[in-house]
């Protein structure tokens, strides 16, 4: 007869085990955990843009002052401290300034959020100051100044007075442009992420994102470009080729946002922000593609306005 097999000690997992408890596939994410807070946040992102204007952009603000507060947070446990509170504040002011006063208003408040971070920070001591500094200006451009563009059009579409729903119930074409530009980033993840997890073999860039694929990427412009042609045609009104440049425009601006922040997260030897949203990591692993999109799209549109 021979020896028995000795059994896994009490408490400690088999891989079988393991495998059998474990709802995260092999590209890193818990997906029901995923795919619910996504929905979640989509829902209530287009409910606030499309039906009450001031809660979405009060919705974006929150969201960037979380992302800035995870930054703040990384960057400690890295031994540089940036002045949080005229940066925290910058945060907040940036969305609102787009909201109600347009371009000129969110640069003004990019300007003095950026002196108000100089002037904290000298009434510190001389140690660490450039880097506080530059650690302060860079989170101010990197998160609230360019998602603030995701606001500018509904300055634009005239809607920067009314803090109820839209007058009327009418909807102006700002608000159907950022929620277009919502579906395109979301069509980048969702595609890329299925056909990189089941197709992906040639990394796009292994030294900052190793499950990011050349696969996942193909995936994410097919399935991009089929819900912008679909969106020019029955929401934007718009020609089947203005969704086509949209849905290219828009993956490779969040393509660059995401391999952006995981460049900051491999310097600060982190694997996400954070791990407030289950599925998903922090709220930066979220804005990552949004907050480079924004401005994107923002452009795009300005550019195909006769179009």
């Amino acid at each position: 007869m021979s020896e028995a097999e000795p059994a896994p000690a009490r408490g400690i997992p088999t891989r079988a085990r393991r495998q059998r408890g474990n709802p995260t596939p092999k590209a890193g994410r818990n997906l029901p955990a995923a795919i619910g807070v996504g929905l979640a946040m989509l829902v209530a992102v287009l409910g606030g843009l499309l039906f009450l204007p001031l809660g979405f952009v009060l919705l974006t603000t929150a969201f960037a002052v979380l992302g800035v507060w995870e930054i703040f947070r990384a960057l400690e446990g890295q031994g540089t401290r940036m002045p949080i509170v005229p940066v925290l504040v910058g945060t907040v002011a940036m969305p609102l300034a787009a909201y109600f006063g347009g371009p000129e208003s969110l640069l003004f408040a990019m300007v003095l959020s950026s002196t108000a971070v100089l002037l904290w920070r000298s009434l510190e001591s001389a140690a660490g100051a450039p880097r506080s500094v530059f650690a302060g200006i860079f989170t101010l451009a990197w998160v609230p100044f360019l998602i603030s563009f995701a606001v500018l059009p509904l300055h634009a579409g005239g809607g920067a007075t009314t803090a109820g729903p839209w007058p009327g119930g009418q909807v102006p074409a700002g608000a159907w442009q950022i929620a277009v530009m919502f579906l395109l980033v979301v069509s980048n993840d969702t595609f890329g992420y299925l056909v990189g997890a089941l197709f992906g073999k040639h990394p796009m860039a292994p030294k900052i994102s190793p499950k990011k694929t050349w696969e996942g990427f193909g995936g994410s412009v097919g399935g991009a470009v089929v819900i912008g042609v679909l969106a020019s045609i029955f929401v934007l009104g718009r020609p089947w080729w203005v969704g086509v440049v949209l849905a290219v425009g828009m993956v490779a601006a969040a393509t660059a946002g995401d391999l952006a922040e995981s460049m900051v997260k491999r310097e600060l030897g982190v694997k996400d922000m954070s791990s407030i949203l289950p599925g998903h990591g922090g709220v930066m692993d979220r804005l990552d593609s949004i907050v480079f999109a924004a401005p994107t799209a923002f452009i795009l549109f300005a550019l195909l306005s006769g179009a």
